[in-house]
């Protein structure tokens, strides 16, 4: 209770090796050490996040699209739209301007 399911495996990017749980003396120990050699090299810093967004048939970026249709009713002409959910490509990745502190980092940002 308390620590994150990535913390507990030994997963967690920005631990060291007493505290990751699983420093190289664990059962395996080659790839305990790995891990632990790898976690001094880990930035605090995400540089890209994927994308909201999506491309439609014509190559428009945006988070929904919609369709005007004409619906009668009562013999009156009346304008919909219809939300189109087929044939969109999802952004992708996308490079952050300025890079974010990543979730799992342990820092307290206060103003002084």
């Amino acid at each position: 209770m308390g620590a994150s399911g990535s913390k507990s495996r030994g997963l967690w990017p920005f631990a060291t090796p007493a505290a990751g749980g699983g420093g190289p003396e664990g059962s395996g120990g080659q790839q305990a050490l790995a891990r632990a050699r790898a976690a001094r090299a880990a930035t605090p810093f995400v540089f890209t996040r994927r994308g909201s967004m999506y491309y439609d048939e014509d190559g428009d970026l945006a988070h929904e699209f919609y369709e005007e249709t004409i619906v009668t009713k009562n013999g009156r002409k009346r304008a919909k739209l219809k939300r189109i959910h087929k044939n969109l490509i999802p952004q992708g990745i996308v490079k952050l301007e300025h890079p974010r502190i990543h979730v799992d980092f342990p820092v307290i940002i206060c103003e002084v």
